[in-house]
């Protein structure tokens, strides 16, 4: 089930949330405007609509990734969802073309998921 994260959850929560889906994977959907992201939905999309219902997100800036909070460095985040197709701010796939966008989800992720220097255990 989908949840809304605001601040950074404890390694624990985000096991539980991992463990309640696909687990050793999050579906995450983040908002880069107001820094926040809803994680743990099935789709991308459960989460986006998470967002938008009740934090009055706008689409457009909801990006997706699948996060592995078991995995180290560039492995740990993959910028591919259906979401992320957005033909008018000029990314045409499920990949995030843009590297400032990139940066922007790994610097929300790490700040209320798991920072680049902490690990989770099995």
């Amino acid at each position: 089930m989908s949840q809304i994260v605001k601040e950074k959850i404890s390694p624990e929560e985000l096991k539980r949330i991992a463990g309640e889906g696909f687990g050793t994977l999050l579906k995450v959907a983040v908002d880069v405007e107001k820094e926040i992201l809803a994680a743990g939905g099935e789709w991308h999309s459960e989460d986006q609509d998470l967002l938008v219902r009740e934090e009055k997100s706008e689409a457009q800036n909801i990006w997706g990734v699948n996060f592995h909070p078991f995995e180290k460095g560039d492995r740990r985040i993959e910028y591919i969802a259906l979401i992320n197709i957005k033909p008018a701010l000029n990314n045409r796939q499920m990949e995030i073309q843009d590297l400032e966008i990139r940066q922007r989800l790994k610097q929300i992720i790490e700040k209320l998921l798991l920072a680049d220097d902490e690990t989770l255990e099995p």
